[in-house]
Formats: structure tokens, sequence, C-alpha cells
């Protein structure tokens, strides 16, 4: 329009207006796309191998990979995937790829403190920017779990229920896993349920079942603890679940079920269940004496990691750690956390 004068408008037909509607309508959508902008990430798994359970519990590594694929579809974000293989040149070549191609952020999963130190080194000089996943890489912040808190969790619900069921009774504790090969998770687990059982249940002899990796031997040896400690009610803290179900098993063979609780660590599908699977941690399993399963939510990382990527991306502050959000899953929340049907 000018200022000087003024001209008047044409008269418009239905059909123009139409038009003009639909591309006033138009606009605010193809400016939205154009302002939205999508940013390139690449994930390097831990490792990919279906057999490898990842920090000792009862997920894999296609678990985790899985949650990424799920959040990233709500997301501004096109991931691009690797497999680290828990080998150091796969790391680094990986690592090489993700700078080759110029993504926009990487988010390492590794377990090898010097392949990180590299990678860290490799990206800084590259300007591209690195989130850690469990262990961490020099420089960038790190998202994993508090394994101090998950024991104390366990420790502590083991010691609630036997004060308010079993008032006055003698307990002895069992702790039992793969304490063999210990890694990085499992000293503070162990050490942080003993702790916490130690405090609030000061009477309680404890002791440690060392399974040494083979799951299978929980059965047998707690029958042999169950056979020792005829006069108590038993307190067993498994260090992952598949323990806690041979451990279980163990105590229905012995008749010792109604002396036993037990938690567990991982909360994996082998006790919360899909929805077509038989739960072990279930409102209507409330007998069970399987009383939970400290989370560790291995299967929703992408959920949790992808924001916090998001956040540096957009040059918001993100705390140097942050820790997964641990709750202690039983028949009454099981279904806030994991859903009777499987949605994600």
């Amino acid at each position: 329009m000018s200022i000087a004068g003024f001209t008047p408008a044409p008269v418009l037909g239905r059909r123009s207006l139409l038009g003009g509607a639909a591309a006033l309508l138009a606009l605010p959508l193809a400016a939205q796309g154009a302002a939205e902008r999508r940013y390139r990430i690449g994930f390097a798994n831990l490792t990919e191998d279906p057999g490898t359970r990842l920090e000792g519990l009862g997920f894999t590594g296609g678990d985790v990979q899985a949650s990424f694929v799920l959040a990233a579809r709500s997301l501004p974000v096109e991931m691009v995937f690797y497999d680290n293989d828990r080998n150091r040149e796969k790391t680094l070549a990986n690592a090489d790829d993700a700078i080759a191609r110029k993504l926009d952020l990487y988010i390492q999963y590794c377990d090898d403190a010097g392949a990180n130190g590299e990678v860290a080194k490799r990206m800084k000089t590259a300007g591209l920017p690195v989130l850690a996943v469990t262990y961490p890489v020099p420089g960038a912040p790190l998202y994993g779990p508090d394994n101090a808190l998950a024991g104390r969790l366990a420790g502590e619900a083991l010691a609630r229920f036997a004060n308010a069921t079993w008032q006055g009774r003698a307990a002895a504790v069992a702790i039992v896993g793969d304490l063999a090969n210990l890694g990085d998770h499992v000293p503070d687990r162990v050490e942080a349920i003993a702790a916490a059982l130690k405090e609030h249940l000061p009477s309680a002899a404890q002791t440690r079942l060392d399974t040494t990796g083979n799951p299978a031997q929980a059965e047998a040896q707690m029958r042999r603890f169950a056979a020792a400690q005829p006069d108590h009610k038993l307190l067993v803290a498994a260090l992952d679940d598949t323990t806690a179900l041979m451990a279980k098993a163990a105590v229905e063979a012995a008749g010792r079920v109604p002396d036993t609780a037990i938690v567990s660590q991982g909360c994996d599908r082998s006790v919360h269940g899909g929805s077509n699977d038989k739960k072990e941690i279930d409102p209507t399993n409330r007998g069970s004496i399987l009383i939970g399963s400290v989370a560790y939510l291995l299967d929703r990382y992408g959920y949790e990691v992808l924001p916090l990527a998001l956040r540096m991306l957009r040059d918001e502050t993100v705390p140097p750690r942050v820790p997964t959000r641990h709750v202690l899953v039983t028949a009454a929340n099981v279904f806030t956390i994991y859903p009777p049907i499987d949605m994600n």
C-alpha cells in the first residue's frame, strides 16, 4: 500500500476468497516448519550383543536403543546409531564417523575409560558436544544410575517390611548375586544395601552369597542358607531380577515362603512382565514374596537422555551429573511405572 495515495482493493470472487483463506491458514504452519530446527544426534551404544546383560541387570543394548528410537519420534531429532561393541577400535571409529558426518551432538555409552578420554579429545577438537551415559567422558555431562541410592532403596524396603510384619522376630539377611565380577556398579549397590539394613535392622546377621555370574547358583545357595536359619525370618537382597526369581524358587522348594521377603535390583520384564506375560510384581499378586524391585529404567533411557541433549544444543544449562530416577516398584505402583499394556 502506498502512503501517498489510496487504491481500492479489487472485488474477489468466491474461489479467490477461499484460496486466499487457505493461503493464510497455511502460513503459520509453513513458518513453524521453517523455524523448527531438527538435530542430528549420534548414539554409540555399549554393545548390541543380545546375549549381554547391561550393568549386571536384565537389560540388553537392544532395549536401550529401542528407547531412543521411540523417544526420538516426538522430538525434532534424527538419530544415527553406532555399536561400540565394547571394542576400543570400533569405539574410536564410531567417533570419527560422527565427526565426519558433522552431527550436532554425540551420546557416548562406553565402559572403557581410555577410549572415552580419546573420544573426548577428538570431539573437542571437532567442536562436537558429547553427552555421556553411565560412564564418564571428560568434559561431558553424565547421565546414569545412582547405584548407592538404588541399593539403599532395597535395603530400606526389606528392613521396613521386617519391622512392620515380623516385629520382634529374629531375621537373617542374604545379599545374593554376582559378587566375584565386581564392576563399577556392584560395590556401591552391595554396600548401600548392607548399610541400610544395618541402620534399620541392626540385630539381623548378614551373609553374602556369590553366584559368580551364574544366577542358577542362587537356588542351591539359598536352600543351604534357609536350612542354616530354621528359626529366623529370611530377608533376601538380590542384585538382579533373575537371581531373585532363582532365590524365590529355592525358598518355595524349602517350604519357607511364609518366612521370606525378597527385594531385587533392575525391574526388568522378567518380574514386571508385558501385557501377556506372567507378572511377579502385579496388583493381583500381592502375596508374592518378591515384594519389590528397584527400577533402573534402562529401557527408558532415550526418554531421559534426549531431552538433556536438546537442552545442551539449545545452550541451556545441564548439570554435570543427572542420576536415574530410581524407584522401588511394587504391586502397588507397578502399573504407574510399567502400564499393564505395552505402551511407550
